[in-house]
């Protein structure tokens, strides 16, 4: 029995101890593969990073206004006889809508008439008695009080035709505000008030409303407004684009930039702007809410990378940065601003250090990478990461995005 269970023992030490032979010969063989057989270099694009000029890609909220809105007022006191439109029209600037007693105020003109001739008959007499009596005076005929009083007299006269004449054309002037006329070009709302009512001077009659252009006052980030007033410095505001988007997102109207004021906000940090948009289709209404968006704002002298190349760490964003023996190294960053598809960074990273741009997602810290000329164009590298096609006329030639298509497949 002893026997039995020694030779027992015997064979299963001498079993165990083959297995771990055997594991220790795997070992050593997986080691000395590892030695032997490196991962290869990843060929990936690379950037030296070099300060530079990124575009923005921004908008701002704001709500869509017409700049030369009119609000009709009456400006005469009389019964309101005619309304000459419906509302909803577009109106002609000097076409006449409403009509105040004009039959009134055309009497009063008619006798303001009648009071000048009558005072210019006046004046005559008066010029032509003065006139005989400084003759009686020559010929001591009259007194001196008499041609003083002829003269008072055409004196008096004059007066009483330049009040005349006042009083005429203020007459004329009510006869023209009697007929209430377009003082701009533009659709015209609801009469707040309805032919037969009694109309005082100041009661509000209509809206008449301009469709083209139209304007949008916004509010710039001061950051934004210092760029902006720098590149005014080389161009005329007029020159600095503007697109209108709707809450949709679709860009609706082209215009440009008019007005940048020239004073910090204290209370917001920020800085109005206004930009005009031609409108002639009447597509936008003025009060609707909106975006614009500046073409050409720019982020001066700045360090960035396309987006593609960021990715998360334990310390948070993070992009890989080459050292002298091409190796992949995390490094975190601070984040600026997103310029489409470029990322501004603020910090963690120095002008002249290799930043690797392309997709990160297959690179871990310490991989050798097979650098590759970046050519500038971070939309490119977006479409390839996501496999979408530029559009007709935009990218690199065909055969050179089969290319890298085929390279990306293969990696």
């Amino acid at each position: 029995m002893n026997t039995t269970l020694r030779r027992s023992r015997a064979g299963l030490l001498a079993l165990a101890a083959g297995v771990l032979l055997a594991a220790c010969g795997q070992d050593e063989a997986a080691q000395s593969q590892g030695e032997g057989g490196e991962q290869p270099p990843q060929p990936k694009p690379v950037a030296t990073l070099a300060p530079q000029d990124i575009p923005l890609d921004k908008s701002y909220p704001a709500q869509l206004r017409s700049d030369t809105e009119v609000t009709l007022v009456a400006r005469v006191t009389g019964f309101l006889e005619k309304r000459l439109f419906e509302p909803g029209d577009i109106v002609e600037k000097g076409e006449s809508l409403y009509a105040i007693e004009p039959d009134v105020y055309q009497a009063t003109v008619s006798q303001r008439e009648a009071d000048l001739a009558s005072a210019e008959a006046e004046l005559v007499r008066a010029r032509r008695d003065a006139n005989r009596f400084q003759q009686l005076l020559r010929q001591n005929s009259v007194s001196r009080q008499q041609v003083d009083q002829a003269q008072a007299d055409l004196n008096v006269a004059r007066s009483s035709v330049a009040q005349a004449e006042a009083a005429l054309a203020s007459a004329r002037i009510n006869l023209e505000y009697a007929d209430v006329t377009a003082p701009v070009s533009g659709a015209i709302g609801l009469s707040e008030v309805n032919v037969g009512n009694l109309v005082n001077s100041g009661t509000e009659l209509a809206t008449i409303t301009p469709l083209d252009p139209l304007e949008v006052r916004f509010q710039l980030p001061q950051e934004d407004a210092f760029a902006l007033r720098r590149q005014l410095k080389d161009q005329p505001i007029g020159e600095i684009g503007a697109r209108l988007v709707l809450p949709g997102g679709e860009d609706r109207l082209e215009g440009h930039l008019d007005f940048l004021a020239s004073r910090v906000d204290e209370d917001t940090s920020t800085v109005q702007a206004k930009a005009a948009f031609d409108n002639p289709e009447g597509a936008v209404l003025p009060g609707q809410f909106v975006r614009v968006r500046v073409e050409g704002l720019k982020r001066f002298e700045v360090l960035a990378v396309p987006e593609l190349a960021m990715s998360q760490g334990l310390m948070g964003p993070q992009v890989f940065v080459l050292d002298e023996d091409d190796v992949a190294r995390a490094r975190p960053v601070e984040l600026g601003e997103l310029a489409g598809p470029w990322q501004v960074l603020n910090g963690g990273v120095e002008a002249g250090e290799r930043v690797m741009v392309g997709n990160p997602a297959d690179v871990e810290p310490g991989m050798p990478i097979e650098p590759r000329e970046f050519d500038g164009d971070a939309e490119a590298l977006v479409r390839q990461a996501t496999g979408q096609q530029p559009a007709q006329g935009q990218g690199a030639p065909a055969d050179e995005r089969a290319a890298s298509s085929e390279e990306d497949a293969a990696q």
